[in-house]
């Protein structure tokens, strides 16, 4: 297997070679009091920062830094708090390869384990991707810097600060010019529990799907789940998985959604363009694809469906909770619910000003609420709370004359919480492609255009000749 995987790593750096054609760096080095600035600093080292990263360099921008907050091995969802068994995606889908057959899934996943192997397979497997993408960056060999997290952003006589707190204690920072937020699914707010849950049960009675959960912990108890998304079922399958007494899964709705709109977003139509759309045909979209919203994937339901101990409970929203002595009692319509423990699968909120990475230029980012306004009946106070993003998928300005403008422009959002603006982009391996080469040619415009003068220079000083004899050929018999 690893030979095969070997063989397939040159095989990478040899399709590379030969479409290297205008791939040399030519952003010309910059150094503020003798410091390195980076052309761009990538925040987060997941699959998103990997494929930005890996961009920018066949664009000819080579210096760019990852920087993780994890240590290694701990980027991203997939074997963290990821509890499905396979990805959601359908195994065709392509993303950080950028369109090179042997850097895809099906190239990496053939040599360790077989074309027949791939031909059966379903859908990749959560450690899969993980080994995959961990596979990827080592063969590219793009830098990731672990164990930074970055939490302070300044603006510095025309570059950006960046400070950054270190596993160990300590503060560093780095000057760039250009930042990517490839921070994933919550990057651009915070994951929500309910507050009257947050106000009445201990913290060591509830988890949300993005924590950590000793499920061995909990046999034989009675779990709550609350949410009907993929998550929530996959937290609610590993429970039953572990023995625990019984899970009641409970949803607003009064059903699951049937219909997932991603698999109709899937085409290059809307992949490519859909952020050059109108604002209001953007928004139309978006509410749409809203509410439909996704159903758990089959094989996530059946995961659930199949233990005796399962119950699905439509049209049963929890309105409150409380304590009684060791149970946990929560209000719903349909009556009260007792549990020993809940999972609570209600998804984040976009919130710049709840992540140290936004929040110090949270409050001067433009959001759709500033940009636009719906037409009556087709409000929407999720979709008006997301960034309002320009074509480069950089944050823009509330006021075109406020001074953190210059700032803005500089800081490129790659997550999640880009999709009201550029569709599937940041955090999607669905939109991965087109987001990631649309992101990474913007950059190099506006860093080429940046330096326009400065390459003007460099031609008018160009006197490399190509021509170098006015005589005839060597051996030619005058």
């Amino acid at each position: 297997m690893t030979d095969q995987l070997d063989s397939l790593a040159r095989q990478v750096r040899r399709d590379l070679d030969r479409i290297a054609y205008a791939t040399k760096p030519w952003s010309p080095p910059c150094h503020r009091d003798g410091e390195r600035v980076l052309d761009v600093a990538v925040i987060g080292g997941g699959q998103s920062g990997l494929a930005t990263t890996f961009a920018l360099w066949r664009l000819g921008l080579s210096n760019v830094r990852i920087f993780e907050r994890e240590s290694p091995g701990g980027a991203g969802p997939w074997v963290t708090y990821a509890r499905m068994i396979t990805l959601r995606t359908p195994k065709h889908v392509t993303g950080p390869d950028l369109g090179i057959p042997s850097l895809t899934p099906q190239s990496w996943f053939e040599a360790r384990y077989g074309a027949e192997k791939w031909r059966a397979l379903d859908k990749i497997g959560k450690e899969d991707w993980q080994a995959y993408l961990d596979w990827f960056r080592d063969t590219l060999d793009l830098p990731v810097t672990h164990e930074h997290a970055l939490d302070s952003v300044a603006w510095e006589d025309g570059l950006l600060r960046l400070g950054f707190a270190t596993a160990d204690g300590k503060r560093t920072s780095v000057l760039a010019r250009r930042m990517v937020l490839a921070t994933g699914i919550d990057g651009g707010g915070r994951w929500f529990v309910p507050p009257f849950i947050e106000a009445a049960i201990p913290k060591a009675r509830y988890a949300h799907t993005h924590e950590a959960i000793d499920f061995e912990a909990l046999k034989g108890r009675r779990i709550g789940v609350l949410g009907g998304g993929a998550s929530a079922f996959d937290n609610a399958a590993t429970a039953l998985e572990a023995g625990v007494a019984s899970v009641a899964l409970c949803i607003r709705r009064e059903t699951l959604p049937r219909i997932n709109p991603y698999r109709w977003m899937e085409n290059a139509g809307f992949l490519g363009s859909f952020h050059a759309l109108p604002d209001l045909t953007r928004w139309r979209f978006m509410r749409r694809i809203f509410d439909l919203n996704q159903p758990p994937p089959q094989d996530t339901f059946w995961r659930c469906s199949v233990h005796p101990t399962f119950s699905f409970h439509g049209g049963t929203p929890w309105l409150d909770a409380r304590m009684d002595g060791e149970e946990i009692v929560v209000a719903t319509p349909q009556g009260e619910m007792r549990f020993d423990f809940l999972i609570i699968g209600t998804g984040f909120v976009i919130d710049l000003a709840a992540r140290p990475e936004t929040a110090s230029f949270a409050s001067a980012a433009a959001l759709w609420t500033h940009r636009f306004a719906p037409p009556g009946g087709e409000e929407s106070a999720v979709l008006s709370s997301y960034p309002y993003l320009g074509a480069h998928s950089q944050f823009l300005p509330r006021s075109a004359l406020a001074p953190e403008a210059p700032l803005l422009a500089a800081i490129h959002n790659f997550t999640f919480s880009a999709t009201m603006s550029m569709g599937l982009s940041g955090a999607s391996i669905s939109g991965m492609r087109f987001g990631v080469e649309r992101l990474a040619r913007g950059i190099a415009n506006d860093l080429f255009v940046e330096d326009g003068e400065a390459h003007l220079e460099n031609l008018l000083a160009y006197d490399t000749e190509e021509l170098t004899s006015l005589d005839a050929p060597p051996g030619t018999v005058a």
